[in-house]
């Protein structure tokens, strides 16, 4: 005790910025709480528990959605890939804005008219179930092992570093046990504790709140330590980060990537296997983030609890718009930590405590040695928020999962809600206590976990957007397709790691995505399991013939594109890059349009196909295109999240 007790007196924080935190936590629990109360004479039934009786307004669904996203791995994780390989990791949180777009107008309308629960639930109602048991069980393995763990870890690995606790342990009742893993068990139960009992509305009603700290919190974070750098400069924030920019991008570091969305390989390969150029806008981070914020069901959870279709939409652009913050709340700070780390006689007289061993450690050093009194606090709580509002989203999807596509259809299709509720409540402690148990193993040691994150959920988004999206969009998907592509996912995406392992993770996914995606439209057309349909109104045909006709003519050019950088490239392999536009083009990962052309162009097949087949899977959802219309706001809301994304590329390419 008394090593802990010497580490929090020297790590900075004063007991105003303990009060903050503590206020915090006292403020949310005691929210979420009040919020998990049953209404007078009402029994909480299962939609109340696990969608929030379909209650949640635009700004709540918009709200809990980032709050859910935004945690230890974005703080953490992305800040540490920020500080080793500059803001080009940024286009996750920038495309993500886009997606959001994209599925706000497209997917998630077709989700909520057929009242989904779960994503597995819409599989098999689509397919059949083994394709929605087999989806349900890769979650559960995916939100325990996988979210769970990396949650925790980053939020306690970061706790540790901002307090300067590292390495130290405690005996109880004979047991020595690291300050890491009593961190990770206080988190599992702050959470635990509102989102356990409450279901979904404690969730996303508290996120409301969360994402205010989280936010805030973030955003004055960066500009104090841009301020503190300032100082030194003679000059304000702004300034600061004038300089900074000035610093990275001229002079001997002409070719230093921190301060380029787009890299180019020649100039730094390692940062390009994370984040390869162009491929990060236009590759496989379009998997990525179909997948993850599409068929999550931690995350569209919130989307299919809200109030309407609109609402829904409506929260889909603020969130997108809260998206394009992120980059400016934790990977500044990343890069900020590196500057300092490649200038240590300019900042010498500022006695700065602490190392970056790792690069994970940055944001947690930027806390501890930048902060003032007070802000440390509230930079802490925005952190806990962060780290909390996920692992309640994940308990609450976890025992969602488990209870209505695994208790409710195999193991007790009577059960009632009460005892549905129930289930889910003791799913999601069985849930903490694994990942508890499973988290060292599987998460010490590693440097960049926001790059380990991506890369083994990467395994399984190539097959989810196939089977999801054709499923929900063409009506001659069929279950044979579904089933083997199931199969097929996590096999091909150890198969491509184990013999392309210097290949960037993005481009293996963009090729298992064509590879499944030509493998899935095969066999539904071969599939003899259909039956007679009538063809749409003439007016919907000719709407889809049309967008059939643009977006094949899309995909072709793109990837004619690739193919003549590609073979350039071939016939001229030493072009010097900074000197020959092909050669730049293929350095910045030109190839990729191979993969968009593909995800463009495919859309031509299955519209054409919903426009003029006259067969269909007998499972296959009714062609209504009016679900796609949108208010004129919600074209307003697009078209400055689009306008904002040009601009940053513009700026920052």
């Amino acid at each position: 005790m008394n090593n802990i007790t010497q580490a929090l007196a020297s790590s900075g924080f004063k007991t105003i910025d303990f009060l903050i935190l503590v206020a915090y936590l006292v403020l949310l629990i005691g929210l979420g709480l009040f919020l998990s109360r049953n209404k007078k004479g009402k029994e909480k039934t299962a939609n109340d528990y696990f969608l929030a009786g379909n209650t949640l307004t635009w700004w709540a669904v918009g709200a809990s959605l980032i709050a859910a996203n935004i945690s230890a791995e974005q703080f953490i994780g992305m800040s540490g890939t920020g500080y080793r390989d500059g803001i080009a990791i940024a286009a996750y949180e920038i495309m993500a804005a886009v997606t959001l777009v994209v599925i706000g107008k497209f997917l998630l309308p077709i989700m909520l008219e057929r009242k989904i629960f779960t994503i597995p639930q819409f599989l098999r109602e689509r397919y059949n179930d083994g394709v929605g048991l087999a989806f349900s069980i890769l979650w559960l393995f995916l939100y325990v092992f996988v979210n769970l763990t990396s949650v925790a870890w980053l939020g306690a690995l970061a706790i540790e570093q901002i307090l300067g606790l590292q390495g130290i342990s405690v005996e109880i009742f004979g047991f020595t046990i690291s300050i890491r893993m009593i961190i990770i068990l206080l988190l599992f139960v702050i959470a635990g504790i509102y989102s356990i009992y409450g279901g979904l509305a404690s969730v996303a009603w508290t996120d409301v709140m969360q994402v205010t700290f989280l936010v805030g919190g973030g955003l004055i974070t960066a500009y104090v330590a841009l301020k503190e750098m300032g100082n030194v400069f003679g000059t304000d924030a702004f300034g600061a980060l004038s300089k900074v920019y000035a610093d990275l991008t001229t002079g001997a570091h002409a070719t230093d990537v921190h301060f380029h969305l787009v890299i180019q390989q020649s100039h730094n390969p390692e940062a390009f296997a994370n984040v390869p150029g162009i491929a990060a806008v236009v590759g496989g981070v379009w998997l990525t983030n179909l997948g993850y914020w599409g068929f999550n069901q931690y995350i569209i959870q919130k989307g299919l609890a809200a109030k309407s279709v609109d609402e829904a939409k409506k929260g889909l652009i603020f969130a997108g718009f809260l998206k394009i913050l992120i980059p400016f709340i934790v990977v500044l700070p990343g890069i900020c930590a590196y500057y300092i780390m490649q200038n240590p006689g300019m900042f010498s007289g500022m006695n700065l405590a602490g190392k970056i061993n790792v690069a994970d450690d940055a944001y947690p050093w930027l806390i501890r040695n930048f902060t003032p009194t007070g802000i440390k606090g509230l930079s802490f709580a925005a952190l806990a928020a962060a780290i909390i509002s996920s692992l309640a989203s994940m308990f609450n999807s976890t025992s969602t999962l488990f209870t209505m596509d695994i208790y409710k259809k195999y193991i007790n299709p009577e059960a009632n809600d009460h005892k549905l509720v129930n289930v889910g409540r003791l799913v999601s402690i069985c849930a903490l206590i694994i990942a508890l148990i499973a988290v060292k193993p599987l998460l010490g040691g590693l440097d960049q976990a926001f790059q380990y994150i991506q890369e083994y959920s990467g395994f399984i988004y190539p097959g989810i957007i196939v089977v999801f999206g054709l499923g929900l969009l063409w009506k001659r998907a069929s279950s044979m397709a579904a089933v083997w592509t199931a199969i097929l996912t996590i096999p091909m995406g150890v198969l491509f790691k184990v013999v392309m392992p210097q290949v960037a993770f993005q481009f293996r996914a963009g090729y298992i995505f064509m590879i499944l995606l030509t493998f899935f439209v095969i066999v539904s057309y071969f599939s003899h399991i259909t039956e007679k349909t009538e063809l749409p109104s003439d007016s919907d045909r000719r709407m889809m013939k049309r967008w059939a006709g643009i977006l094949g003519c899309a995909g072709i050019i793109m990837i004619i594109a690739a193919a003549i950088v590609t073979i350039a490239h071939v016939m001229n392999p030493d072009a010097d890059p900074d000197s020959n536009f092909m050669a730049y083009l293929n350095d910045i990962g030109f190839q990729a349009f191979f993969f968009f052309g593909v995800l463009v162009g495919q859309c031509a097949i299955w519209l054409k196909s919903n426009s003029d087949d006259n067969c269909r899977d007998p499972k296959a959802l009714p062609i209504n295109l009016k679900l796609f219309s949108t208010t004129r706001g919600y074209t307003y809301g697009t078209i400055g999240i689009c306008v904002i994304v040009f601009a940053l590329y513009a700026l920052l390419w």
